[in-house]
C-alpha cells in the first residue's frame, strides 16, 4: 500500500512540472508503444545537442533530430512532447559536468571562482546555451547541482536563505554575461574578425580625433591613453577583465560577510 501511495505521489509531482523537467528527474515512464521502444531520451537529446553545437540552435527541430536518427518526427513526440521540452533537456544534458569534491580546506572565494569558470565554459563550449530564454528558476537536477555548488561555498556564512540566493544570482549573472561575451568573441574570430578589430585597435586613431573633450569629458582621456581601444593590452596582460571583475564582486561579498560577522560578534558580546 505504501508503495502505491509513493507512485501516486510521484505521478502527482510530475503533473506540476513542465514535461521536460519531469523527464529530467526520471518521473516520466518511457513509451510502451512502438517497435521495440527503438529510441531513448538520451539518444534524442544527444543528437539535438550535436546539431546545435555544429549548426546553431535554429537548426534544431524535431524533424531534423528524428531524420538524423533515422525515424519520423512523430516517433520523437512519443518520447519528448515538444521542442520546448527538448531545449530544457538539452540544457540539462550539457550541465551534467563532474563537480569538484567538497574540500574543507578550499576557501569560499576559490569555490566561487571555480563555479564561475565552469559556467562560462558551458557558454563557450555550447554557444547556443544562452540563446534559450530564461523563463523561470532552474528546476532540472543538473542545473540545481550548480545552485547547490554555490551554496556549498557559503555553508559557513551567517547569511539567511534570501541573502545566499541573492549571491547565487549575482555570481551566476556575472558568469552568464562573461560567457556570452566570450561566445561572441569566438564567433567573431571564426567569422574572420581579427583581434585588433575586435579590441578596437584598428579604430583607435579615428576615435582619438572624433571623441572630443568638450563632448565626452570623462571618456576623452581614456580614449587618448589608448586603453579604450586596447592599445596596451599586452602591457596589462595580468589585468584580465574576467578575473578583475570577479575579484571585485568577491571583495564586495567579503566586505558584507565581515560586516555580518562583526554584528554577530557584537551581539554575542552584549549577552
Amino acid at each position: 500500500m505504501a508503495k502505491d501511495d509513493e507512485i501516486d505521489e510521484i505521478e502527482e509531482i510530475a503533473k506540476n512540472l513542465p514535461k521536460g523537467a519531469a523527464i529530467s528527474w526520471g518521473l516520466v515512464k518511457p513509451p510502451q508503444r512502438g517497435p521495440k521502444r527503438e529510441m531513448s531520451i538520451s539518444q534524442i537529446v544527444g543528437k539535438a545537442v550535436e546539431i546545435a553545437d555544429q549548426d546553431g540552435l535554429s537548426a534544431v527541430s524535431m524533424s531534423r533530430v528524428a531524420a538524423e536518427l533515422g525515424y519520423t518526427a512523430m516517433s520523437l513526440y512519443r518520447y519528448i512532447p515538444s521542442k520546448e521540452d527538448l531545449l530544457l533537456l538539452m540544457q540539462e544534458a550539457v550541465s551534467d559536468i563532474p563537480f569538484p569534491p567538497e574540500e574543507d580546506e578550499k576557501d569560499w572565494r576559490a569555490n566561487m571562482r571555480d563555479y564561475t569558470r565552469a559556467c562560462i565554459k558551458i557558454f563557450t563550449d555550447h554557444p547556443w546555451f544562452a540563446e534559450i530564454p530564461i523563463t523561470g528558476i532552474p528546476i532540472g537536477p543538473n542545473n540545481l547541482k550548480f545552485v547547490d555548488w554555490m551554496l556549498r561555498a557559503m555553508k559557513n556564512f551567517p547569511f539567511n536563505e534570501h541573502e545566499k540566493m541573492a549571491i547565487v544570482l549575482l555570481i551566476s549573472g556575472y558568469a552568464r554575461s562573461m560567457g556570452i561575451l566570450h561566445r561572441d568573441m569566438n564567433r567573431a574570430f571564426q567569422a574572420g574578425c581579427t583581434p585588433e578589430q575586435f579590441s578596437g585597435v584598428n579604430y583607435s586613431a579615428a576615435l582619438k580625433k572624433l571623441v572630443r573633450a568638450d563632448q565626452y569629458p570623462y571618456l576623452h582621456p581614456i580614449v587618448m591613453s589608448g586603453v579604450y581601444a586596447g592599445e596596451h593590452e599586452n602591457e596589462d596582460a595580468a589585468l584580465n577583465d574576467l578575473d578583475f571583475g570577479l575579484e571585485r564582486i568577491l571583495d564586495g561579498i567579503e566586505y558584507y560577510l565581515h560586516s555580518k560577522l562583526q554584528v554577530e560578534s557584537q551581539g554575542n558580546q552584549g549577552k
